[in-house]
């Protein structure tokens, strides 16, 4: 069975609403501005599934009806959500410029927006490939290209490198907000989980290290580091290292 799909947005709308003023408040005395934030807040503590215009509403103490006079309907409030989160990823357009030379700048780049995708993890569930480009998402690519510019990159290898950094940043923090909400869900850590697995797991696996060398070493040598299952803050440093030590070489092979 499918899952159900919310009903998209409509990008004449959306696009009116994020180019448009949010501060002035209607005869309701409600405000683009408040319903985008208590909407951010709802998804921030329970996903993007609990957002609705009627949760929304509740948390405004408002009627429901009213929220619609300023917004059509959850697919459009989905659009400024996602650009809003992104309003302040930077003190100004040059900021990742500013940082010593493009690796740097890309560095920054991957830690800002790693710590926004920690921070609001409903953002995995928002298809932005087709995202409406609202004033803070445009600002955003033309603040994250700034460190490229100048490097010898063509436009289009310039656009290419900047997405192999945030595909890594949006994958790896993927797998970490899992990691946690699947903590949370069975109240264990991942120590304790193994604890009860791990004796379950060595009775099917006994005799079978013939089987299986390499993955048993490795696998034993990850857990020894990490312990955990994961390391999502080593998986991000170590794919950033290796991304960027690849962006170096062509750079290179320009000069």
């Amino acid at each position: 069975m499918s899952a159900k799909k919310s009903a998209a947005p409509d990008p004449a709308r959306s696009l009116a609403l994020l180019w448009g003023s949010h501060s002035k408040p209607g005869r309701s005395g409600l405000t683009v501005r408040a319903i985008v934030d208590a909407a951010i807040g709802l998804a921030d503590a329970n996903g993007l599934e609990a957002v609705s215009m009627r949760m929304v509403a509740e948390q405004l103490k408002a009627g429901t009806m009213s929220l619609y006079t300023h917004v059509p309907g959850k697919g459009e409030l989905t659009d400024l959500m996602f650009d809003s989160v992104y309003a302040d990823l930077y003190a100004d357009v040059d900021e990742p410029a500013r940082q010593s030379g493009w690796r740097a700048g890309m560095e920054f780049v991957a830690l800002r927006n790693w710590e926004v995708l920690m921070a609001h993890p409903w953002i995995h569930e928002v298809p932005a490939i087709r995202s409406a480009l609202g004033p803070n998402i445009t600002l955003k690519y033309e603040a994250e290209l700034r460190p490229l510019d100048g490097s010898g990159l063509s436009d289009v290898e310039m656009d290419s490198a900047l997405t192999l950094v945030l595909t890594h940043v949006q994958g790896t923090a993927r797998g970490a907000a899992e990691h946690q909400r699947t903590q949370q869900e069975t109240g264990l850590t991942d120590e304790e989980w193994w604890l009860t697995t791990g004796p379950l797991l060595d009775r099917y696996m006994a005799g079978l290290a013939d089987r299986f060398p390499v993955a048993g070493r490795v696998g034993t040598a990850a857990g020894e580091q990490y312990q955990a299952a994961m390391d999502s803050d080593h998986a991000f440093r170590f794919g950033l290292d290796r991304i960027l030590d690849g962006i170096q070489l062509l750079i290179d092979s320009r000069s």
